[in-house]
Parts: structure tokens; C-alpha cells; sequence
């Protein structure tokens, strides 16, 4: 029986003779946490855990049970408020991953956390190393999620910018060590292999010759036990789960080849390779820290946006003090002060002061934006020239920036049909590469056994589809990112390979042509029984509950207290509700007895036409550039309106706009866009209020301004940060160029291996070329993916 611990691996201390059963076996442990700990983790199924664990993987470390009350923490509600948001009864978190090497370790994932129950949906990137999980709370708990994914040694955690930084930099670090043992292994070696090669030895006596091949022997060792390790480890962790990776055939390659020449030192006899294992290691790591580094790069953006936010707040106590406390802190309802160049660390209301605020963070616009009481301010932009008190009303994951981040990932994490087919084809390639590569070892063998062996290497190391994975994961982060810097946010993972198809752009008009900052210019009594003021006020009371851009326009009338009741929006036609005793509405002219008027906004009440409002709305600077740019690559564009004036024709004649449709209820827009579909149109609809939440499920591809209403936003596919239309053709320029570069991506890897694969079998590479064009291949595939981030 052992004398260390079963579970920590530590010496068991006299006196304690406390066990475990494993395996119908007793096993003793060295204290009651690791007895509870290593009966838990038997309980749960996990009990491979003491299978395949190993120190130098670096497995054992992640289930002591320090860090098993660190998982078990992050079921606790509090902890969970800064992590995790919302969609109805489900619960969503964003993961950091560490060990993901290709696409077969996001399948490997998926498949293990979709084999839980109460998990319905698992999205891994591969380029940020970070997974998207939608999970029932009452089904299961995040522990367990997570010490599902222990199990099978990936080390899991809560997307937090500051620890995923370290746990980065450690990774760096672990690449920097394994390749300096490789490196000063491989000069060693080498060093005697040259010597023996260029006969310097000859004439010495052969126990010289043997002796220099053990020196050899033990100098390669700590390259593959040590430095290789990691192609190993994640070889078997597919094979574990049935599943081929790309790390299987260069584990193959290695560790085959040291065998082989283990054996021929150890027995006397054939030749050894000890210098070709080393310097083929070292040449692979450094390829992966290189592929490392160029990931890290296209992933960082997120990562810094969120260290944009402060550690700390000044909060406002009732007395007046003011109390330094860290941001995290913060309640809904604090009053917090923000200086003159301080950051802003929440959501909320300026209640007090005025000034300006830098939100290029989010929008992409470095002009300062003036904000003054009543105003919303986010987390994360920076104050400029002024003090201000601001009253919070967002945190945590309701906070603007953790929005951006999580859709942002949301549409990293949703892959695309064309990244699901390359991904079956590379699994599909490795399983046919090692069929080709035993015919070649096979047809070798009778010509040359010595050959047959080194060349069978070559095409395991020179084919590995590392690029073909690579290809499409890295243009779309690399994309993405450099959208959101312009203040372009995409929900979907389908935009950018929907967008370079769009023949027809469809807009709303108000608050996506126009401003939507309305101003009344005429007020029109139609009844002798209510005046103006009469009017203006009742207009002031239903206008107060709206969220169309309309609305504003009556901000001056709306009142200090409530005295409508049964208030109704009613979707495309206005808003209605009670008020002493009368049935009071304001809306589109038609919306009662067909009534017709050239006013914006009318007035009923009882169903009866009593007041006109004449309003004006500017155009947008960007609209007639716009729909220019749109026009001169074969885009039609078409006005989709409420407005039943005519103020929609005159605009649409203004922009030079192929249709304008006006009157239309959200139905209608719906009908409109289903019959362009049904014609072979790609649609892509712009809005911005209520009544085109509609037709955004419709559209092929949906767009909302950030300054419009919530239901729009949360229904699109892409939401406009800045609001400003100029980004459509800033949108569509990196869409075209993503396509363009993922074409490109496809091409080098499939070149590549079609080429390299016959050079190979017919014994014309080398192995240590081998591992140069594999590495070669997914570093040109990242770099040229990388030009995305300089558009």
C-alpha cells in the first residue's frame, strides 16, 4: 500500500489512517479535506481524474480542494452579479479556456458540456480561447460545468480581464520554458551529431561512439518529457473522447521517433535521430508561441476594455462625505462624484453638474460628448472638463460595456455554417492522413526500412491541417474586433458573411434617415372644446410613456405626476390611454376613422381627430453619402416609413432613394420585406424603433442605431454605436474584406497541403522542413487574418 496520499500526493502523517475506496481497492490520504475532496470527485464520476493525472501536465493542481471551494464559489449569487446575465430562464457566462490547441478541443468541449443535463448551448472560440455557455440554474450549477471540463484537463474560469491577463502571461511563460529546454538540448545535441556525422570521431574506439549516443539520449529526454509534453497530453485527451486532433499525428511523429531511436542506443543497433527530435520540438513550439502571440493580439481588444474601468469610486454619502470605495461596491441608487479626467466606473444619471465625456471607447468617435443633468453616462468613458454627480442605474453585467463584450463574444463564439464544414473536414483530414501516412510507411518499407520510417514523419508533421482550422476563426475575431473599435457592434455570427450578398437596403426613416430630434412648428386645434394648451398637455401626458423619437418633441409638456391610467402602446400606430374619463390617443393621422392629414402627430380623443401637430426633423449629415455609396456597388435602396405625410417622399425624392413605401404598419414593412425575399433579394432593414422590431426577423440582415428603442436593439444584428449611418459602408467594407481574406486563408492551407502532401510521400522533405512548413503555414494564415485589425 502507498505511503503518500492518494488524492494531494503528499506523505501520509503518522497516526492519520484515513481511506478512500477507488477501484474496489482502499487507498489511505493524508487528511479529512483530501478523503472528502477525493470521495467526492469518485462520487461524481470523475474518478478518470486518478487515471490520468500528472504533475508535469499540470493536472493535479486543478481539483485540490482549495481551489474546488473557488468553483463551488462561483455558484454564489453576489459573486455570480459580475459575471453572468440573463436570456429569459437561462443563465449565460463567458469562459476563459485554458488548453485549447485546434478545433477538435472546441468540439471535445462542446460535445462534454452538452452531455450535461440542463445545458442547451455551448459556443467555443478557438481564437480567443473563451466559450459561451447557456445552462438552466435549476438544472445544474456552474461548478459542476466546470469541474466537467477540469476533468478532462482543461482549466476553466469566469472571463475576468485581470486574471485571464496573468493566466496569459503564465501560458507565455510555460512557452518560453519548454523552448528554452528545447533549444539548449537541441545545440547540445546537435553538436555530437555533427561531430559523427563529419567522421570526426573516426578512428576512435566504438564504446566512444556509444557513449556519445547515450549522452544524446539523456540530453533528448527532457525535450520530449518535458518540452513535447503538451502535443501529448492533448492527443490523448481526444483520443479520450473518440476524436482526432492535429495534435495526434506530431505526438506521433515525436514520440515514434524517439522510441525508435531509445531502442537502437539501448540494443546497439540502426541509427539514431535524437538531434531531428529535438530541433523538430523546438521548431514546432516555437511556431505554436508564435501562433500563440498572433492570437493574443487579435483577442486583446475585449480584454482592454475592460481594464478601461476604475478600481475605485467616490461614493456620496447622505450626511455629504464623500467615501473612497472599490467600484465593485457600488449599489443601484448610489450618488457617486466623478472629477475632471477621472474615469467614470458605472452606469447612471448626471443628477448634478455638466460637462464633457470621451466615449470613443465605445463608439469609436473621439469628439467629446456634452452631458448635463439627466444625461446617461457609462462605465468606462472618461470625464473631461467638468465635475459631476451621478446617480447609478446599471451594474454589473447591465452595464453598457459588459453588453459590448458579451455580444461581442456571442457573435466570436456562434460560428459560422462555413467554420462548422472546414472544421468536419480537418477531422476528416487527419484520419485520412494517417491512412496515407501507413500506405507510405507500407510502400517504403520494402524499398528502404531506414527511409520508410523518416518519411512516414514527414507526412504526419508536414500535412497536419493546422491552417485549415485556423483559416476562418481568426479573420472573423480579427473582424469583429476591429468593428467594435469603430463603434460597429455585431450580435450575430452570421453579419459578415451575410453582408457582401445584400442587393436591397430597406430604412426606416425617422431617427435612422433623420435625426430624430423632432420640434413642434405648428399647432393645429381642430375642435372649439380644447385649446392649445389643452392639447399640448394631453399630447405631454401620453408622449411621456413612449420611446419613439416623436416623443421628445413633447418633453416640455410632460408632467410632474401621472394622471393617465390604462395606458396602451399600440405598435405602429401611437400610443393611448385614459385621462378624466376620456379616451385620449396620439398617433399616425390614420389611425381612426381613415382620417387624412399632412401632420406628423394627431391628437384624438374618443376616436375623434382634436389637434394637429406639425413637427420638423433633420436629416442626417451621412444619409445622402450614404445611400450614394450604397448606389455605386449595385445596392438599391428603399424607404420602409410610418410617417403617412408627405414629408417621406419628399425625403426619399431628396437622397435619391429607388422606392419609398409610406403609412406602413409594422406588418406591412413585414410583407414588403417577405416579398423582396420571395424574389430573390438579400434585405437588410435599418431602424429604429419599436414597430421595426418586426421586420427585423424578417430582413436577412437587421441594423439598429444605439439611440433607439431597447426592442429594436435586442432584435437586430448589429447595432450602431454611434448612431450615424456612416458606418453602413464602414460595415460593409470589412465585411467584403473578411470574405476576401478567409478566401485567401482557404487557399494558402489548401495549397499548401495539397502540395506539400506528394512532396513528402515521395521522400522529398525532410522532417525538420516538415515541421518548418506546417508552422510556416498557420503563422501566414494569422498574420494575413491580422491586416482585418488596420482597416
Amino acid at each position: 500500500m502507498s505511503q503518500s496520499c492518494f488524492h494531494c500526493l503528499e506523505p501520509i502523517p503518522s497516526g492519520f489512517d484515513g481511506q478512500v475506496t477507488y477501484e474496489h481497492e482502499q487507498h489511505p490520504v493524508c487528511c479529512i479535506g483530501c478523503q472528502a475532496v477525493a470521495e467526492h470527485i469518485i462520487a461524481e464520476g470523475m474518478s478518470d481524474y486518478y487515471k490520468f493525472r500528472t504533475v508535469k501536465a499540470g493536472k493535479v493542481e486543478s481539483l485540490v480542494p482549495d481551489q474546488l471551494k473557488i468553483i463551488e464559489s462561483y455558484d454564489n449569487d453576489a459573486i455570480q452579479e459580475d459575471f453572468i446575465s440573463h436570456q429569459g430562464s437561462l443563465n449565460e457566462v463567458l469562459l476563459s479556456v485554458e488548453g485549447i490547441s485546434c478545433a477538435a478541443c472546441a468540439w471535445l468541449i462542446e460535445k462534454q458540456l452538452l452531455a450535461l443535463n440542463g445545458v442547451a448551448r455551448v459556443d467555443v472560440n478557438t481564437s480567443t480561447h473563451r466559450a459561451m455557455i447557456l445552462w438552466d440554474p435549476s438544472l445544474i450549477k456552474l461548478s459542476e460545468m466546470i469541474a466537467s471540463l477540469h476533468s478532462i484537463g482543461y482549466k476553466t474560469y469566469p472571463f475576468q480581464a485581470d486574471e485571464e491577463a496573468s493566466q496569459k502571461q503564465a501560458v507565455a511563460k510555460a512557452y518560453v520554458r519548454r523552448l528554452g529546454v528545447a533549444g539548449i538540448m537541441t545545440m547540445q545535441v546537435m553538436m555530437f551529431a555533427f561531430a559523427m556525422y563529419f567522421g570526426m570521431f573516426s578512428g576512435m574506439d566504438e564504446n566512444f561512439e556509444e557513449y556519445f549516443r547515450w549522452i544524446s539520449f539523456v540530453l533528448a529526454t527532457p525535450v520530449i518529457l518535458y518540452s513535447a509534453l503538451p502535443f501529448l497530453s492533448n492527443a490523448i485527451k481526444g483520443l479520450k473522447a473518440k476524436q482526432l486532433n492535429m495534435d495526434l499525428p506530431v505526438s506521433m511523429a515525436i514520440f515514434g521517433a524517439y522510441v525508435a531511436s531509445s531502442y537502437a542506443t539501448i540494443m546497439h543497433t540502426g541509427e539514431v535521430y535524437f538531434e531531428s527530435i529535438c530541433m523538430f520540438t523546438f521548431l514546432l513550439l516555437l511556431g505554436k508561441y508564435l501562433e500563440f502571440r498572433a492570437r493574443l493580439k487579435a483577442s486583446e481588444f475585449t480584454a482592454n476594455l475592460h481594464k478601461l474601468l476604475p478600481l475605485t469610486a467616490r461614493k456620496l454619502l447622505n450626511s455629504g462625505e464623500e467615501l473612497i470605495i472599490a467600484a465593485k461596491q457600488l449599489a443601484l441608487g448610489d450618488k457617486i462624484l466623478v472629477k475632471a479626467g477621472e474615469t467614470i466606473p458605472a452606469d447612471g444619471l448626471v443628477i448634478e453638474g455638466k460637462t464633457s465625456v470621451d466615449e470613443s471607447m465605445m463608439t469609436g468617435e473621439h469628439l467629446p460628448v456634452s452631458k448635463i443633468v439627466g444625461n446617461q453616462v457609462f462605465a468606462g468613458t472618461n470625464n473631461h472638463d467638468g465635475v459631476i454627480t451621478i446617480e447609478i442605474n446599471q451594474l454589473g453585467q447591465n452595464t453598457l460595456i459588459n453588453q459590448i463584450i458579451r455580444l461581442q463574444h456571442s457573435a466570436l463564439t456562434k460560428r459560422p455554417k462555413l467554420v462548422e464544414v472546414t472544421d468536419k473536414v480537418a477531422q476528416w483530414f487527419v484520419a485520412s492522413l494517417l491512412l496515407f501516412a501507413t500506405a507510405t510507411a507500407i510502400g517504403w518499407y520494402p524499398i528502404s526500412p531506414d527511409k520508410a520510417f523518416w518519411i512516414t514523419i514527414s507526412v504526419l508533421v508536414a500535412t497536419c491541417p493546422c491552417a485549415l482550422s485556423l483559416a476562418i476563426p481568426t479573420a472573423l475575431t480579427c473582424a469583429v474586433a476591429n468593428l467594435t473599435k469603430k463603434g460597429i457592434l455585431i450580435k450575430e455570427a452570421h453579419v459578415l458573411e451575410t453582408l457582401p450578398k445584400v442587393t436591397r437596403f430597406a430604412f426606416d426613416k425617422t431617427g435612422t434617415l433623420t435625426e430624430g430630434r423632432f420640434t413642434i412648428t405648428d399647432v393645429v386645434t381642430l375642435s372649439d372644446s380644447y385649446d392649445k394648451e389643452t392639447c399640448l398637455k394631453f399630447a405631454g401626458q401620453l408622449e411621456h410613456f413612449s420611446e419613439h423619437p416623436i416623443a421628445k418633441a413633447f418633453e416640455d409638456y410632460f408632467p410632474n405626476s401621472r394622471a393617465l391610467d390604462k395606458v396602451e402602446v399600440r405598435s405602429g400606430y401611437g400610443i393611448q390611454g385614459v385621462i378624466q374619463n376620456l379616451n385620449i390617443a396620439i398617433g399616425k393621422p390614420s389611425w381612426f376613422e381613415n382620417y387624412e392629414s399632412e401632420a406628423q402627430a394627431v391628437l384624438f380623443i374618443d376616436s375623434k381627430p382634436v389637434c394637429e401637430f406639425k413637427l420638423s426633423d433633420k436629416v442626417r449629415n451621412s444619409a445622402n453619402q450614404v445611400i450614394a455609396q450604397l448606389k455605386s456597388q449595385g445596392v438599391t435602396s428603399h424607404m420602409l416609413t410610418g410617417d403617412s405625410s408627405n414629408s417621406g417622399r419628399l425625403l426619399a425624392t431628396q437622397l435619391k432613394m429607388d422606392s419609398v413605401q409610406s403609412a406602413c404598419t409594422p406588418k406591412d414593412k413585414q410583407s414588403y420585406v417577405d416579398d423582396w425575399a420571395s424574389k430573390g433579394e438579400v434585405v437588410a432593414m435599418v431602424g429604429d424603433g419599436i414597430n421595426d422590431s418586426p421586420v427585423f426577423n424578417s430582413a436577412h440582415l437587421s441594423i439598429a442605431m444605439e439611440t433607439g428603442a431597447d426592442i429594436s436593439k435586442n432584435a437586430a444584428d448589429v447595432v450602431l454605436l454611434r448612431s450615424d449611418l456612416v458606418a453602413i459602408p464602414a460595415l460593409i467594407t470589412v465585411a467584403k474584406k473578411t470574405k476576401q481574406i478567409v478566401r485567401q486563408n482557404l487557399a494558402l492551407s489548401l495549397i499548401y497541403n495539397g502540395s506539400i502532401l506528394p512532396l513528402a510521400a515521395l521522400g522529398m522533405v525532410e522532417p525538420w522542413q516538415a515541421v518548418i512548413g506546417m508552422s510556416a503555414s498557420s503563422i501566414i494564415v494569422i498574420c494575413n487574418s491580422l491586416r482585418l485589425l488596420k482597416l
